[in-house]
């Protein structure tokens, strides 16, 4: 028996008080993006901010609940919740809706949910409790499969939903397992990997293929190792120009057209300002328009004209920008680095294995869609529609993100009680 008297005994105020401000400046931009003079109360249920604070209400009671479970309950049945989420995302696949070209969410009458948020959780929890048994290596490749399996198959059903967003954040993970002893190389391979494919799409399969014929041919005169590993160093230069090669084809044939264009006015190869880039071009012009201090509350054109899609949504960030401009902003940026800073923090002090691996999950999930997220709308990374966490318009979005992170305070709240 541990003999509390409250619930919210041991909890970390700070990630809370974070959580708070995140999901409150959420509602007062969705206020802002979507707001109707004829419907002015923020209470409004018959408008977006009206129901944004419905599932900000029913977050919190999520909240709540999660902090009265006992916490064996998420390690004994983490492997449930994982199957259940998986069967889960193979029923949208038979019976989801379609919207704006995915087939990702699931209808209960006037009611719909996006089971692919919920499966990051479930995959957290699977992926914890995997690691966290005894004797798993991570330099072992059986452990590294069966880990990469786990995160493979969301990944794949996901994708199979044309929900490509959501599909490339289980990239995260890769985090998780670099602080549980994968092997670094493997990061800096994928590291090189990207490097190569962005730059050979940018000047070209011939001109990076020079490039690598020059550095080979430097390393072999200039490193006495690699002439004594002559093999080594050509089946290395065979797979990088077997890779280059194959970038084009990738492109062409792998990517849909809506992702290829993306990408080609991302890297600045075409300009389609009221095609693909319209997005993009005018989130520009809303948080350049804000200037140092903002336009002020309500006072966004950009924001007021309804000229940027998607804008309570995908885009949310650039009604802050419009209306607080880089001050506001970069307030923001802020907040969510101290709490990704609170998150590894409290992670490491955790004295479960199975409670410092899921924290770090969650402070993968939330790093990677606030920096994806961000990156959209300033023209640094490809619109691939995931939302910004806590702040987007979304009762999918919130719920898990707020499961994510109240189970990993639930744990924190264990971590004096363990030996």
């Amino acid at each position: 028996m541990r003999g509390r008297k409250s619930i919210f005994h041991n909890i970390d105020w700070w990630l809370v008080v974070i959580y708070l401000l995140l999901v409150s400046l959420g509602l007062f931009s969705i206020y802002s993006a979507v707001y109707n003079p004829e419907h002015p109360s923020l209470f409004d249920s018959s408008q977006l901010y009206g129901s944004q604070f419905i599932w900000i209400i029913t977050a919190l009671i999520l909240a709540l609940a999660i902090l009265m479970i006992d916490m064996k309950f998420f390690t004994s049945f983490s492997y449930l919740i994982y199957g259940a989420s998986m069967l889960l995302l193979i029923v949208v696949l038979i019976f989801g809706q379609e919207v704006a070209g995915s087939k990702s969410w699931i209808n209960f009458g006037n009611f719909s949910l996006q089971p692919s948020e919920f499966a990051k959780v479930a995959t957290n929890l699977a992926l914890a409790r995997y690691l966290s048994r005894l004797n798993i290596n991570l330099k072992k490749p059986k452990n590294v499969i069966i880990a990469g399996l786990l995160l493979v198959i969301p990944l794949g059903l996901v994708l199979l939903q044309n929900d490509t967003g959501s599909a490339i954040v289980y990239i995260a993970f890769i985090l998780v397992l670099y602080r549980e002893g994968f092997s670094g190389n493997f990061l800096l391979l994928g590291f090189i990997t990207a490097i190569l494919f962005v730059f050979t799409l940018m000047v070209g399969k011939y001109i990076v293929l020079g490039i690598i014929i020059a550095l080979t041919i430097v390393i072999f005169l200039l490193a006495q190792k690699a002439r004594k590993n002559l093999f080594v160093l050509f089946i290395m230069f065979a797979i990088t120009t077997a890779f280059i090669f194959s970038v084009d084809y990738a492109f062409e044939n792998v990517l849909q057209p809506h992702q290829k264009i993306r990408i080609e006015v991302l890297l600045g190869k075409k300009s389609d300002f009221h095609g693909a880039g319209y997005n993009v071009n005018q989130s520009l012009i809303a948080i350049g328009s804000g200037g140092f201090s903002g336009k002020g509350f309500l006072k966004g054109t950009q924001t007021k004209y309804k000229f940027v899609p998607e804008q309570s949504t995908d885009f949310i960030f650039c009604t802050i920008g419009e209306e607080r401009g880089f001050i506001g902003s970069s307030l923001v940026v802020i907040l969510f680095m101290i709490f990704l800073i609170r998150l590894l923090i409290v992670a490491e002090r955790q004295r479960s294995t199975f409670s410092r691996i899921y924290g770090y999950g969650v402070a993968s999930i939330v790093f990677f869609h606030m920096a994806v997220n961000i990156g959209m709308t300033i023209g640094l990374a490809p619109v691939i529609g995931i939302p910004l966490p806590f702040i987007s318009y979304g009762g999918s979005s919130l719920w898990a993100f707020t499961i994510l992170l109240f189970i990993f305070i639930k744990m924190d709240s264990y971590r004096l009680e363990l030996l």
